[in-house]
């Protein structure tokens, strides 16, 4: 464990009495490895509104249209047609938001080193220019394919509902997201972390 990740745990137990116990009965949470921007962007909106199974063989599907390596290079993406991406599973909606992406990529606007220096906001608006792209998934990116470590998805159904039984909020709509982004505020600058753990208490799987 990384000095880094024991002075988020430390910080997040002494700042909140509630995120303390869950941290306690949790399973550690190591740090995400660095990702591809691109192909990471790809897979999210594979993966957008079906299954965790459904996604991954899809993904396969897609993978399977580049070989030898699997790889969707965006040149060679942008050749395929709505029907080629069809065979694989994509509705047309997705095969467009691909194809953005893609266009996206061969502008040079993916550059990793680039984008992960950007504050949350900007990060958000840089990616959300790209169609099929919200701030969810950009979300999701910064806390996963970069490992930022102080982004709270407020959005994010999963993290409302362990906040809702966390922490007993009564409130709905933007209400519960003003109450929620105040009861966060102390677990900068490592909500990150605090929301992978929030995650983690939904599912009831005692600690090993």
């Amino acid at each position: 464990m990384t000095d880094h990740l024991n002075a988020a745990l430390h910080h997040l137990s002494q700042a909140d009495p509630v995120l303390a116990d869950i941290i306690r009965h949790g399973r550690p949470i190591l740090p995400s490895a660095h990702e591809d921007l691109y192909l990471a962007l790809l897979r999210a909106i594979v993966s957008q509104q079906i299954s965790t199974k459904a996604a991954a063989a899809i993904w396969r599907k897609v993978q399977a249209l580049f070989p030898p390596d699997g790889y969707p290079e965006p040149a060679a993406l942008l050749q395929f047609t709505d029907e080629d991406l069809r065979a694989a599973g994509i509705s047309r909606q997705k095969a467009g938001y691909l194809r953005a992406i893609a266009e996206f990529a061969q502008r040079g606007q993916l550059d990793h080193a680039h984008l992960s220096r950007l504050p949350e906001e900007d990060f958000t608006r840089h990616l959300t220019q790209i169609k099929g792209v919200g701030r969810w998934t950009a979300q999701m990116l910064q806390m996963f394919s970069l490992d930022q470590p102080d982004v709270f998805p407020e959005g994010d159904l999963g993290i409302q509902n362990a906040m809702r039984r966390h922490y007993g909020l009564p409130e709905t709509g933007r209400a519960l997201l003003r109450r929620m982004t105040e009861l966060a505020e102390p677990w900068r600058p490592y909500r990150t972390l605090a929301s992978k753990y929030l995650w983690q208490s939904l599912d009831n799987t005692p600690a090993e």
